[in-house]
């Protein structure tokens, strides 16, 4: 079996021909969002404004690492796509941003204590 990374997708796109019907259910739905909008999950989570210009869809996507952040966007998109269609919610111009967390670096701040501060103190005097 293929080694399997998980990956967290972005997809942003534009509404696009909302029907009357379709946009009530979107405002009625905007205050009813709270942070969980901004959470990956496999199912993907939807967040737009009252504007109705655009949303972004967040998802955890674990596939195989041979296929890459190419394939985890694709497959995130065909998601997206579904779950717009089932809701009859038109959209246009999708786009996806994939990070690999199995690759991600983490930055940790410094264990020393004075570390930044003797950093400082070796600056050449101008």
């Amino acid at each position: 079996m293929a080694t399997q990374h998980t990956y967290r997708v972005i997809v942003r796109g534009k509404w696009d021909g909302l029907t009357a019907e379709s946009r009530t259910k979107l405002l009625a739905g905007v205050d009813a969002q709270g942070l969980d909008r901004f959470t990956f999950t496999p199912e993907g989570s939807l967040a737009y404004d009252s504007a109705l210009h655009s949303f972004s869809y967040r998802f955890v996507i674990v596939s195989d690492a041979a296929d890459g952040e190419e394939m985890a966007a694709a497959l995130a998109e065909d998601q997206a796509e579904t779950a717009l269609r089932a809701a009859g919610l038109g959209y246009r111009d999708l786009r996806s941003t994939a990070t690999d967390m199995d690759t991600m670096k983490i930055n940790r701040k410094s264990r020393q204590p004075g570390a930044r501060r003797t950093a400082a103190r070796h600056r050449p005097v101008r």
